[in-house]
């Protein structure tokens, strides 16, 4: 049982920090500036013809 206290321990508190950093991180990409242009470009893929 201690493998199993250490690892809830680790990802009871670094596990809950990285995926917030991560949350974050994917949110601030989204919105960053000059990201419209991008994703217009992407969503006008399938539109495209070959």
């Amino acid at each position: 049982m201690e493998t199993y206290t250490a690892m809830r321990h680790f990802a009871d508190s670094w596990g809950l920090l990285g995926m917030t950093l991560f949350f974050v991180g994917v949110i601030l990409f989204t919105f960053r500036p000059g990201g419209k242009k991008l994703a217009d470009e992407i969503a006008r893929i399938p539109l495209k013809e070959d």
